[in-house]
């Protein structure tokens, strides 16, 4: 898509100096033993005649327009029979691969406020992907509150690295200015691309909420999380954003988490009262569509979230979620 606003082409010394800066971040991420190293995968590139960083497509084409909803109250056997019923992992991920899961860490708070993608979870999708043959997961956010603390309590952390994850906390060298070709906000913006270098596939992983701005919080926001700045800003126009957002990462799946669906006082909560025991969870290849059938858990339609139409029309994915490869289950 091509936007007569872009910035001019960058000079050679520009170029060059972006150029080391991106080799300052991944040598600065191999020497704390996160354990990048050098593939065939695809990387961020700068485009030098349009000087935006652009981000690989990671979903696998013949994968496309499949969604799962099984319902369950038990997050690892939800999301293991939903991914099996899509064809299984190894159908997403090839052996020797490397995956970056981006989960929802933003807020210092229990799983149980059910706020912040849930640990088990977690732990039950990377395993899943190292059992695919997956060389190395990745598991990061980039949280609102302090990220060692967000990490540390939501539990991400130790049942990340427990399964076998890799996990990165976010810090300055990891980010890189960018903008999106055709968006308006989203323009020479720092967005985390450093955990991505060298990653083959990604899999976006949120939990349902209410959102006091964009009506809800599911796999089309939670991509929030890669930008860095002062990016509240954005919230003043939260449903451009999130169409940039799907307009800037296309991830090879994503798993919406309804088995506790926060129905009020979103995106943070605070009581087991905000919540709803809903025992759904959603996994496709199509975020449009999750979120669109993550909607009806909170009582929401298409009309009422302006951002499900708007990545609609970006390309991102179908609304329509019930036209494309459905399975539903009930899981033991």
């Amino acid at each position: 898509m091509s936007n007569p606003s872009a910035p001019s082409p960058i000079n050679r010394r520009e170029f060059i100096g972006r150029c080391t800066r991106a080799g300052i971040y991944v040598a600065a991420a191999g020497s704390i033993g996160i354990g990048f190293h050098q593939t065939d995968a695809p990387r961020p590139q700068m485009d030098a005649a349009t000087s935006m960083l652009q981000l690989p497509d990671y979903s696998v084409p013949a994968m496309h327009g499949k969604i799962c909803i099984a319902h369950g109250a038990d997050r690892a056997t939800t999301v293991r029979q939903a991914f099996e019923a899509l064809g299984g992992m190894k159908a997403l991920i090839r052996a020797g691969e490397r995956v970056l899961i981006k989960v929802n860490a933003a807020f210092a708070s229990p799983p149980t406020l059910g706020a912040t993608s849930h640990p088990d979870l977690v732990a039950a999708v990377v395993r899943l992907c190292l059992e695919a043959g997956a060389d190395q997961v990745i598991v990061t956010d980039n949280p609102i509150n302090d990220p060692a603390s967000c990490f540390a309590l939501t539990g991400i952390k130790a049942a990340a690295q427990k399964a076998g994850a890799d996990v990165i906390i976010p810090r300055d060298t990891l980010f890189e200015p960018m903008t999106v070709d055709g968006g308006r906000l989203i323009r020479n913006w720092p967005v985390m691309v450093g955990p991505l270098d060298g990653v083959d596939r990604v899999i976006g992983m949120a939990p349902v909420k209410d959102h006091h701005r964009s009506g809800a919080s599911m796999t089309l926001k939670n991509w929030y999380g890669l930008l860095g700045g002062r990016r509240n800003i954005f919230h003043q126009d939260v449903h451009s954003l999130i169409q940039e957002l799907a307009l800037m990462i296309r991830p090879t799946a994503v798993v919406l988490d309804g088995t506790q669906t926060m129905m009020k006082n979103g995106p943070t909560g605070g009581s087991l009262s905000d919540l709803n025991p809903t025992g759904t969870m959603i996994v496709s290849t199509d975020p449009v569509a999750a979120d669109a059938a993550g909607a009806a858990l909170l009582g929401r339609t298409i009309a009422d979230l302006p951002f499900i139409g708007k990545a609609e029309q970006t390309g991102a994915g179908t609304a329509d979620y019930r036209s494309l490869q459905l399975k539903e289950i009930q899981t033991g």
